[in-house]
């Protein structure tokens, strides 16, 4: 079975911006050579809104992020991941909360005969979430890597992790316990 790792939103925006997110890149900086080893498909995933706004649905949520400068906004530094990106790897963008909403994710995944996802990022109540249910909505096993994810909420994220995730049938795993592709 084909597995991809599909880490969301570890962009210099977010991470520099936001105290809560930099917990994740130490995990997940050791987690990338070995799941690259493993023959995992690692897929980066970024956020960034354009320039002019023309993709900003209605609401306020969006519009926060459009409007708290460039770190949201196309080709801005901000958007950069800041994780490393090795040539093999695949980076998405994407302008919702899901890796899969209005990008060509799905498409990439079954090129390669992907079954299984590894889903970690920033934020659980938000990215993640979005994205394991997409996933999973669209017939692929969900792994979610507990230390490989935060929220701006640690109880939120703890109850995902502990309640949610697991009643929806996804596995939770540490960076260090996941298997990787041999899963």
């Amino acid at each position: 079975m084909t597995t991809a790792l599909i880490v969301g939103d570890v962009q210099r925006g977010i991470t520099d911006s936001y105290p809560f997110a930099r917990q994740v890149v130490p995990p997940l900086t050791e987690l990338l050579p070995r799941a690259r080893e493993t023959g995992a498909l690692v897929v980066f995933v970024r956020f960034a809104m354009r320039d002019n706004g023309t993709d900003l649905p209605a609401g306020p949520l969006y519009r926060s992020f459009f409007d708290a400068g460039d770190a949201f906004h196309e080709g801005s530094p901000g958007t950069e991941l800041t994780l490393p990106v090795a040539e093999e790897d695949v980076v998405v963008l994407k302008r919702r909360a899901s890796a899969f909403a209005g990008t060509d994710l799905d498409l990439v995944l079954r090129a390669r005969g992907v079954r299984r996802v590894a889903v970690a990022g920033v934020a659980t109540s938000a990215m993640v979430t979005a994205t394991c249910y997409d996933a999973a909505d669209r017939g692929y096993a969900v792994t979610v890597l507990r230390d490989g994810c935060a929220d701006g909420d640690q109880g939120v994220h703890d109850f995902l992790m502990d309640k949610v995730f697991p009643g929806r049938g996804f596995e939770v795993v540490s960076c260090a316990a996941w298997a990787g592709a041999t899963a």
